[in-house]
């Protein structure tokens, strides 16, 4: 049974070579808060929580042991979406912040208005207006 709590129940997990370069830039140039970050002893981000919004992304650094470290060892980059009010202001920010602009911000046939980039390890992140599930 899903929570209706108004607690996300669907947060994308990604593993990184450098997660602390990671954080970094999810917070300071794309509007991300970090929440928790939990270290290895040797430094490594065995896990990390960050929010945008309503939502949440999980993360931590490639490497490590355990199931989940095993099945993600030969796993692509990812592609995550993240609703955002303010989608030009948003892209104002990750280019002063050097992110690569994989799309500008654009007007969408379907209403949205959104950008595309992409981070340092190549995954895919989209910020903009659509609102799956919203009733605006």
């Amino acid at each position: 049974m899903a929570r209706t709590d108004g607690v996300p129940t669907v947060l994308p997990a990604i593993l990184y070579d450098d997660a602390k370069a990671a954080i970094r830039l999810l917070t300071q140039a794309l509007g991300f808060t970090e929440e928790a970050v939990y270290e290895g002893e040797d430094g490594s981000v065995l896990h990390a929580e960050l929010s945008c919004g309503g939502g949440r992304v999980m993360l931590g650094s490639k490497g490590g042991e355990g199931v989940f470290a095993k099945a993600m060892a030969g796993a692509g980059p990812a592609a995550v979406y993240v609703v955002v009010d303010e989608v030009d202001e948003h892209h104002a920010r990750a280019v002063e912040h050097g992110v690569e602009i994989l799309m500008p911000p654009t007007d969408q046939d379907y209403g949205s208005r959104d950008y595309m980039a992409r981070d340092a390890e190549g995954n895919v992140w989209s910020f903009g207006t659509y609102a799956p599930g919203s009733s605006d």
